[in-house]
């Protein structure tokens, strides 16, 4: 179950990230209000997952969650760069999500 919270915990730092481009610096309300609301519930959900996971394979793999997501949206919503390079840099990040999470010893 751990390991969904993380899942989820990085999922809401994408939003949170995602979200603070609306909050225009945090003056818009409404985006404001929804970007402090994912941020808690990502903290929420990583503090639940690192009760058994290691904290340095947990923080490494919900921030690898949220960059990954993040300059993913921001090339779908903000037209940020598409070059190859980038991408590969972006598949890396992956890879060392993948590689984490297949060699912790953790309980599923």
């Amino acid at each position: 179950m751990s390991w969904i919270f993380l899942f989820i915990a990085g999922l809401f730092e994408i939003g949170w990230a995602i979200g603070l481009k609306y909050t225009d610096g945090f003056t818009k309300i409404w985006p404001s209000v929804i970007t402090i609301i994912t941020m808690i519930l990502s903290f929420y959900f990583l503090s639940t997952a690192v009760k058994t996971i290691p904290i340095g394979t947990g923080y490494a793999i919900w921030t690898g969650i949220g960059a990954v997501g993040t300059a993913i949206l921001g090339i779908i919503l903000f037209g940020e760069s598409k070059e190859l390079i980038r991408l590969f840099f972006i598949l890396l990040i992956i890879i060392g999500i993948v590689g984490l999470k297949i060699f912790s010893k953790v309980p599923a």
